[in-house]
């Protein structure tokens, strides 16, 4: 090899190590799973089944970020920890799971398999959250907006907003996400007990009508 051709060699090799110096490193992640506290129970089973549907969601609260508002209108995350799913797939999966613990609705399915059901459940999520207010306090928020619809007509049986806030003793990440647990099992608590009475009320007035 000639000089110049080594000169060239070691200056690209000196070119792309300092290249290499520079770039960005990852910052670690911690993926944290939704707690879930809430008892099993064993009710009399009711005879119609039911799909469970991803709620729709905010751009900011799509994917598995943990969000927070600081302040304001502001909008941010927790730096270096994230949901184990995307937000909406975290709820849906966290309300069948307490249907599934209830044990009065046991024809249980969800969207993705895109099974025929007597009633469906689907929504859109407002919120899911922490948010400070003011003298420091930081409460977890959820809002969900639920829609019980018929399966076959797809017509709008009943609707409700549900808000659930869930003070917080501790700002760390860990006292955040069981924070996020305990609003998460107080929503499936609500949501499941206002679905069996209005499917079961539906399902009544079509046996009323067809007798």
């Amino acid at each position: 090899m000639t000089p110049s051709l080594r000169l060239l060699a070691l200056t690209a090799a000196l070119s792309l190590a300092s290249a290499c110096s520079i770039l960005p490193q990852s910052e670690p992640v911690d993926v944290y799973r939704l707690p879930v506290n809430q008892a099993s129970h064993s009710s009399n089973p009711v005879a119609w089944s039911l799909r469970l549907n991803k709620p729709l969601a905010s751009e900011v609260l799509a994917g598995p970020r943990i969000a927070v508002i600081p302040h304001g209108d502001v909008i941010s995350s927790y730096k270096g920890a994230r949901w184990s799913d995307p937000v909406p797939l975290l709820v849906r999966n966290r309300l069948l799971d307490g249907f599934q613990r209830d044990g009065r609705v046991q024809r249980l399915s969800a969207d993705d398999s895109n099974l025929q059901a007597d009633y469906e459940l689907s929504g859109e999520l407002q919120a899911f959250q922490s948010e400070y207010q003011p003298g420091g306090k930081v409460d977890v928020v959820i809002r969900y907006d639920a829609r019980l619809v018929q399966g076959r007509s797809q017509r709008i049986l009943s609707s409700k907003r549900f808000e659930v806030r869930q003070p917080l003793a501790d700002t760390q990440v860990s006292a955040v996400v069981a924070g996020f647990g305990a609003a998460s099992d107080q929503l499936a608590r609500l949501v499941v007990n206002w679905t069996v009475a209005q499917s079961s009320q539906a399902q009544h007035q079509v046996q009323a009508k067809n007798q």
